[in-house]
């Protein structure tokens, strides 16, 4: 296998991967971003057809780049994928795409990224941004459906003619579940099982939001953090339970014809078994019951049971040289959001640049933008 030897690696080209690059670019440090996918933004591309953002566009910028376009508009998937495309070419980041990695380990010097290919990395630092949802959690049960129920996780969900007709089940009612429920209900019956994970008092496309939606970011980024009461509280729940809904109401569930039910327990006789003992007759079962991260591949002794690494605000004490960005909750609620993954990525930036095994180059306080404007995220 051949070494490669660089000062940082960075695992993951997505928003939290980009945004950490760039800082570390506007430092003069030498760095790779690893990515998994064929192409900048292929995560996007891969979820379902009809996703939109869920942030107002003024709110979908990176560090030194805001997002284009009209700033109350919902980009859609592969409009934000685009963005991200651009913000790596515009800021002339490193990025080295179709590059799985396998294993991190650490040999007591320097860690080691071994990767799918011929090619190792020797780094001083790395930057774990692959991404919170990596594997999708599945209920043991699922594999004693009828052999006939045709069975899609959210992950790859797409759209409906991907199903079979009749009745569908969407299991999990959070954001995912409630837009894949809506979206089917137009063709088939749908029933949707989980508890009501709660919603937002208003409508987020329209006027009235534009007053509430900055408050409610505003509350996600500082005052729903690791360091404040309130948010401490908030943070094992998030971490446990669905966000409550954001662009779909129970009005627009009940609208469409989408019939809610209990939570789904089992299967009896090749069916979904319902909480309340009734089985859900359908030909096809979605699961929108979230994920698990992946932390398999990392060789270091630095998670709890949960998977959950030692990290404060992204830096890991027990490991130097070792950072994450971009998980759920890290810091702040928006940690794993795209407004929030830029403050947090300067931060990680600026205390790897403060390392000693570090070049003397300093980090500078302030980016300087890509794109002549001010992030509004």
């Amino acid at each position: 296998m051949n070494t490669e030897h660089i000062e940082t690696v960075i695992i993951g080209g997505g928003q939290a991967g980009l945004a950490t690059g760039y800082h570390l670019a506007r430092a003069g440090r030498p760095f790779v971003i690893l990515e998994a996918g064929e192409r900048i933004g292929d995560s996007w591309r891969q979820r379902w057809d009809s996703l939109r953002l869920f942030s107002p566009a003024r709110f979908d910028g990176l560090p030194g780049l805001p997002y284009p376009g009209p700033g109350w508009a919902f980009p859609t998937r592969e409009e934000f994928a685009d963005y991200l495309q651009v913000y790596a070419a515009r800021a002339g980041l490193p990025v080295r795409t179709g590059i799985r990695v396998r294993r991190l380990s650490y040999d007591g010097t320097r860690y080691l990224v071994e990767t799918d290919g011929d090619l190792r990395y020797e780094a001083a630092n790395v930057v774990v941004a692959a991404g919170y949802d990596r594997l999708p959690k599945m209920p043991p049960f699922a594999g004693e459906l009828a052999p006939g129920i045709t069975q899609v996780h959210a992950v790859d969900y797409r759209n409906p003619g991907q199903l079979r007709d009749g009745p569908v089940l969407v299991v999990g009612a959070g954001n995912s579940g409630a837009d894949i429920a809506v979206e089917l209900a137009a063709s088939h019956r749908v029933l949707l099982s989980g508890a009501h994970p709660g919603q937002i008092p208003w409508r987020i496309e329209r006027r009235a939001a534009r007053l509430l939606t900055p408050v409610l970011f505003f509350l996600f980024r500082n005052v729903l953090t690791v360091r404040t009461p309130m948010g401490r509280k908030v943070r094992p729940k998030v971490l446990a339970h669905s966000a409550p809904l954001i662009r779909v109401k129970s009005a627009d569930l009940k609208a469409a014809g989408v019939e809610r039910v209990g939570r789904t327990v089992g299967v009896r006789d090749g069916l979904p078994e319902l909480a309340d003992g009734r089985r859900a007759e359908v030909a096809n079962v979605v699961w929108c019951t979230g994920f698990r991260p992946d932390v398999s591949w990392i060789d270091l002794p630095v998670f709890d049971e949960d998977g959950e690494p030692a990290q404060r605000r992204g830096v890991v004490p027990a490991q130097p040289g070792l950072y994450f960005v971009g998980r759920l909750f890290q810091y702040a609620l928006a940690s794993s959001m795209i407004q929030g993954v830029g403050r947090d990525a300067g931060h990680v930036a600026r205390h790897l640049c403060a390392r000693p095994v570090a070049a003397a180059t300093a980090c500078a306080p302030d980016a300087v933008g890509l794109g002549g404007g001010r992030n509004g995220a």
